[in-house]
């Protein structure tokens, strides 16, 4: 089935099905994107996917980008004396940008990756690839005395794996039953043919794909879930098609008919799903083997190579790849996750330059938060700020958005232990991807819900052609 039933969001199939699709079970604001969603239809063209790679546990961010200018360099190996890579281990990462990233003083910084993401180097310096720096949960614009004093709005639960995860994924406190990229698919969704297939996740069930008319169809590495009785039964075919046509049978009983209605939809699009991979094209670039996430995103890319088949213009990708809660062993465990990262990573976007699809899809990081400056013992602890990673074609790489933050603990930038207090919004972060997709500003607006609380100019950053 195209998701697991006890993880539907609440009343979502209801809204799903025909008999309910007016009057009062739909919210007065799920309307207003359904409206939404027809006039974005109408302007739809080509095909664009955004594809979300979460990275569960809260990533190191100074470890994935290291501060390499010699003043930060320095501070940085002073804190992290048992954690910090040896400049000599650096100087093959160092990233040559086209526009050098300064701090809020205004003094030039420089970064390099983590030998781990060496991978990324080539697509970072043919600008193929831009860093966002400084990005966390914001309900507006917050300066650390705004911070400390509790004088302004804060995201929920602050440091909290679960409650910062939601607000990466959803803009809401743990709960909040629709994601961001769910709701840009309310809006768009219009334009596909078979919305169905518009939020595909092949890691598992995400807030991020739920939307309030768009629900998040599940599929796993080898393409559609296996259906239980979907071909065969007990080795016939009748028995199979005689089971299917009692779980699909209509009802006078309101939920035996929903849960046949879902049935029904779930076996169409497991055939649809599996017969349009039959004619994917072979997918010659090579994947790294025993690495979950590249799994994860050659499905990605096999799918969207099949996307007109599918009928969809528009869809939204979720993959996952967990582990980064780095309390200790970091300077063992953290590496082998950046070694999947960037070899997963690297090798979609060569197989989306294979498939002609480079300039259509976008690939971006998030993550719970960023972690402490500071060191644990072996490891670094909870904390906000992070940086984060776009790449495909339509990025405008080779470069660095948002304010470099000052490397000190105490500094300006941190409110505790080198807890970086984010500069940019996840919001400004998501608008901008959504604005590339196809989004207008007031649809943004509608999607995003702290959006309004920045200044117009600062909503997209620009990262995107």
């Amino acid at each position: 089935m195209h998701s697991k039933f006890p993880n539907i969001p609440r009343r979502d199939f209801l809204k799903r099905s025909a008999s309910l699709a007016v009057g009062s079970a739909i919210a007065p604001w799920a309307l207003n994107f359904a409206a939404m969603g027809e006039a974005a239809a109408a302007t739809a063209t080509g095909y664009k996917a955004l594809v979300c790679v979460f990275l569960y546990g809260g990533n190191d961010y100074a470890n994935t980008l290291v501060p390499f200018d010699p003043a930060s360099y320095t501070t940085y190996q002073s804190i992290r004396s048992t954690l910090a890579y040896p400049a000599a281990s650096l100087s093959s990462t160092v990233l040559q940008p086209t526009i050098v990233p300064t701090d809020v003083s205004g003094a030039s910084r420089q970064y390099a990756l983590a030998p781990e993401l060496a991978p990324l180097m080539p697509l970072f310096n043919s600008g193929k690839m831009g860093v966002l720096l400084n990005v966390g949960n914001l309900i507006q614009p917050t300066t650390k005395a705004q911070y400390h004093t509790n004088s302004v709005p804060l995201p929920s639960k602050l440091f909290s794996h679960n409650d910062q995860q939601s607000e990466w994924q959803s803009s809401g406190a743990e709960g909040t039953t629709t994601g961001w990229g769910g709701r840009m698919e309310d809006v768009l969704a219009g334009g596909n043919s078979n919305p169905i297939f518009s939020c595909v996740n092949v890691y598992g069930n995400a807030v991020f794909l739920a939307g309030q008319a768009t629900s998040q169809y599940q599929i796993t590495t080898n393409g559609a879930v296996a259906l239980n009785a979907a071909n065969s039964l007990f080795g016939s075919q009748m028995a199979a098609r005689t089971l299917q046509s009692i779980m699909t049978a209509g009802s006078r009983y309101p939920l035996e008919s929903d849960y046949a209605s879902v049935v029904a939809q779930a076996l169409s699009a497991h055939n649809t799903l599996n017969s349009a991979l039959a004619t994917a094209p072979a997918i010659r670039t090579p994947y790294p083997v025993s690495n979950s996430l590249a799994d994860q995103l050659k499905m990605v890319a096999r799918t969207a190579s099949v996307a007109s088949t599918l009928g969809v213009k528009r869809q939204v990708f979720f993959v996952a790849l967990g582990g980064f809660d780095t309390h200790d062993n970091l300077a063992t465990n953290h590496p082998k996750l950046l070694t999947q990262v960037a070899d997963a990573l690297s090798a979609f976007y060569s197989s989306t330059v294979e498939l002609g699809l480079a300039s259509s899809i976008t690939a971006f990081t998030m993550s719970d938060f960023g972690r402490t400056l500071s060191v644990n013992n072996d490891g670094s602890d909870h904390g906000w700020g992070s940086m984060h990673f776009m790449l495909g074609d339509a990025v405008k790489g080779q470069r660095f958005y948002g304010t470099a933050p000052i490397v000190a603990v105490d500094g300006p930038d941190d409110v505790g232990q080198g807890r970086l207090l984010p500069t940019t919004s996840v919001d400004q972060y998501a608008a901008t991807l959504g604005n590339w997709f196809g989004l207008s500003d007031s649809q943004l607006l509608a999607v995003l819900p702290h959006l309004a609380n920045f200044s117009s100019s600062s909503r997209n950053l620009k990262f995107m052609a």
